[in-house]
């Protein structure tokens, strides 16, 4: 088994707009995802970063570029193939709410992989059930019960217990908790913790919240307008960010001591270009205070600035 167990190579996915226009969604990304690791991927609303998610879990079919998975590529896979790796990466919904068919009982939604897959029948299956939602701290007469019964932190426990069912060895965790209450947010990023621990799990875990991304991954991917900006080890990333919109992002993360920690704020001008039309050269020159002219003729080249810390930005490629 290789040390990588999801490898991206120039990735774009590209969605039609009309007969010439084109949404570019996610732009060349090339990056790996080490196994038994949580990779943090932030950004603004449009980034790309949901797209990425559901490209590699199979929802969208990527314009160009490979995704290889434990040394498989998804697009050269034959029928038993597919099957296999449709259980061995699972996805985590956003919106609990929406992610859970109203009509369905839980224990048949939690369900509803095992009996794809064939994985148990009868009294296992019903015993499975109630194992894995114990596992999520819910208790098994929930699984008589439906989706709206429950709050929206239940909801999405059920959703883990789903992903789970199929004993998964890659999740993406597609901003899992934004939709919940802050006073429950905490409580599923344990149970995702401890779980990644019991089940040797990894995460791809994209979320806007860089607080809540830093104390859950063990690297952080920053991207922007369907570009990777930076990527580096979570630590190191806080520490000594290299690219201007990490840097923006990481002095809007609110301060629990003020007296104790002095930031500067760093305020960017207007909103993020449509990617149907991204700027040319670097995709975030418009809003970048450091802007020089070589940044709207070249795209910057993506370096390894400092041991496995890599950005894109000519501010670093003199």
């Amino acid at each position: 088994m290789t040390e990588t167990i999801i490898q991206i190579e120039q990735m774009k996915k590209y969605f039609p707009i009309g007969k010439e226009k084109t949404v570019k969604s996610v732009d060349d990304i090339s990056i790996e995802i080490k196994r038994g690791e949580t990779f943090g991927l932030v950004g603004e609303s449009g980034s790309g970063k949901s797209t990425l998610g559901k490209t590699i879990v199979g929802l969208e079919d990527p314009t160009s570029g490979k995704i290889v998975y434990n040394d498989l590529d998804l697009s050269q896979l034959n029928k038993k193939q597919k099957r296999q790796i449709n259980r061995e990466i699972q996805v985590i919904f956003q919106d609990p709410h929406a992610s859970l068919n109203p009509r369905m009982r839980v224990g048949d939604i939690i369900a509803e992989g095992i009996d794809a897959h064939k994985l148990a029948t009868g009294k296992n299956r019903q015993d499975r059930v109630y194992e894995l939602l114990e596992r999520v701290g819910l208790q098994p007469e929930h699984a008589k019960r439906y989706p709206h019964e429950f709050s929206g932190g239940q909801r999405q426990r059920i959703g883990i217990a789903r992903a789970l069912a199929v004993e998964p060895k890659f999740i993406v965790a597609d901003e899992p908790i934004s939709a919940l209450d802050v006073s429950i947010q905490a409580q599923v990023i344990n149970l995702l913790e401890d779980l990644k621990e019991q089940e040797d799990l990894t995460y791809l875990f994209i979320a806007h919240d860089l607080g809540m991304v830093k104390h859950i991954s063990d690297r952080i991917g920053v991207m922007y307008l369907g570009k990777m900006m930076e990527l580096s080890d979570s630590d190191e990333l806080f520490r000594d960010p290299l690219h201007p919109y990490t840097k923006a992002l990481l002095s809007a993360i609110p301060i629990a001591n003020p007296e104790a920690e002095r930031r500067e704020r760093i305020v960017l001008d207007g909103d993020p270009p449509s990617p149907v039309d991204p700027p040319s050269g670097c995709r975030f020159r418009t809003r970048c205070p450091f802007a020089m002219d070589v940044c709207a003729k070249e795209v910057p080249e993506w370096r390894e600035v400092k041991e496995k810390h890599w950005t894109a930005c000519h501010l670093y490629n003199k």
